[in-house]
């Protein structure tokens, strides 16, 4: 028999339930039949994979949901069985390493969020519709997959529902049909994608796209009618928040972005791979959120594209999205970086010195220091090597990992490299932020 996942030495410690390392994916298709009236799904998935391992068992992340079938290249499972939070497939014929193989699951019932140390996360229902937030577990809510942010996939999307609504997913919007009693949407990602950032959004929007500002990246926003104009209002500045972006980071790493404006209010905006979903209370028509969207966006490079192995590296995403934020307002003309970054410091000071960015918790993982901290350490490096080495540095990082998985090692060589310094230097710069739980103070800045 083969071990839990839970059992192997390689299991993420803060999500030692999640994922198993002995398979990989590399194609989901996904046939959602939905109901938002009464919550009620019925789905198809046919996941494409690889065995890393021999394979006499597959264990796949799927909660709350029933399973009608699984056949396994073409050939009823001997047995499949559904657990906490598992499905444990059982092929007629055991696979071999290096073998790829194919599983076709029929599945349905009322999808439901997670609870999770983060909250409730995954397939959720808003008052009228649904969105999609499973960072960083909540991908089995709604289909089985090997939920682990460094097994990237491709991904084709059906999903029928009434035709009352729009259905916003991943990728490129293939086609819009009518099927039976509902409307079928067909989208599909060429670009490899985490389980975490797959998602769907359903509701009554009102799309447009946004005029192009150089970047040549199509971006539409779909939003609730009654908030049109203040949708334009805050969101037309990401084509220009896009051509900064590319300037500083490299290319846009997908061939659109999509903004999606939920009727309800929500806690906190998310972003997606090629996407990004806010709140009505995120939409003021004053651009009083351009922090959040500038945030949300650079995570598309940082976070979407290059991703973490291993979720203790969250830094990785959130401490170069803030950053991303103090360089759209030094672009604008508001606060400079070195003034934020200040602010930042300032405000660490008055919170306690605990938390060690490399290795925060599971507990800290979305902790704002964790944030804020990961910013200055970037900050402190820009001031140290100058902007020209900084910002090539960036553009290694992207360029190098795109639609790929990143370590802090990669990083350090990156900017290594783009600084003609060693990568020890460069770990050593960022260290006292990272390492470290001291707030350390800033250097003076190299022109």
């Amino acid at each position: 028999m083969n071990p839990a996942p839970t059992e192997h030495a390689d299991a993420d410690p803060y999500t030692p339930h999640d994922g198993d390392r002995r398979w990989r994916a590399s194609h989901y298709e996904l046939r959602l039949d939905y109901r938002v009236s009464t919550n009620r799904l019925e789905a198809e998935a046919t996941i494409t994979a690889t065995a890393v391992t021999a394979l006499d068992k597959v264990v796949l992340d799927l909660h709350g949901l029933g399973v009608d079938r699984v056949d396994v290249d073409g050939q009823r499972a001997r047995k499949a069985s559904t657990g906490v939070h598992k499905l444990t497939v059982t092929p007629a014929t055991p696979i071999a390493p290096g073998d790829p193989f194919t599983m076709h699951v029929r599945y349905k019932g009322a999808p439901r969020p997670l609870r999770s140390p983060w909250g409730q996360i995954g397939w959720e229902e808003l008052t009228d519709g649904v969105i999609v937030a499973s960072q960083p577990t909540g991908a089995p809510s709604w289909f089985p997959c090997n939920d682990r942010p460094d097994d990237k996939a491709t991904y084709r999307f059906e999903i029928t529902c009434e035709s009352g609504y729009d259905v916003v997913a991943n990728g490129e919007l293939l086609g819009r049909e009518r099927a039976g009693r509902g409307t079928r949407w067909t989208y599909a990602t060429t670009d490899p994608m985490a389980t975490y950032l797959a998602t769907v959004q359903i509701g009554r929007y009102r799309t447009h796209t946004l005029r192009d500002a150089g970047a040549g990246v199509p971006v539409t926003v779909h939003h609730p009618a009654d908030l049109t104009a203040a949708a334009k209002t805050d969101f037309g500045q990401v084509p220009e928040m896009l051509a900064l972006f590319a300037d500083r980071f490299g290319p846009y790493p997908f061939p659109a972005y999509g903004v999606v404006v939920t009727d309800d209010e929500l806690e906190i905006p998310l972003e997606a791979h090629g996407l990004a979903v806010f709140g009505r209370n995120h939409v003021d028509g004053e651009h009083g959120t351009d922090r959040l969207i500038a945030h949300e966006l650079a995570h598309q490079w940082f976070g979407n594209s290059v991703t973490l192995g291993r979720w203790r590296d969250i830094w990785l995403h959130e401490g170069f999205a803030c950053h991303a934020e103090w360089l759209w307002s030094e672009h604008r003309g508001g606060d400079t970086a070195d003034d934020l970054a200040a602010r930042a410091r300032a405000g660490l000071l008055d919170q306690p010195e605990d938390l060690v960015v490399a290795d925060p918790g599971p507990a800290d993982l979305f902790d704002d220091r964790v944030y804020k901290r990961g910013a200055l350490a970037l900050h402190t490096l820009r001031r140290t090597v100058g902007d020209d080495a900084f910002f090539a540095g960036l553009r290694t990082v992207t360029d190098r990992h795109r639609h790929g998985t990143v370590t802090p090692e990669d990083v350090h060589d990156a900017f290594a490299d783009a600084a003609d310094r060693s990568a020890s230097e460069i770990a050593a710069v960022l260290a006292p932020w990272i390492d470290e739980p001291g707030v350390p103070e800033l250097p003076t800045r190299q022109r």
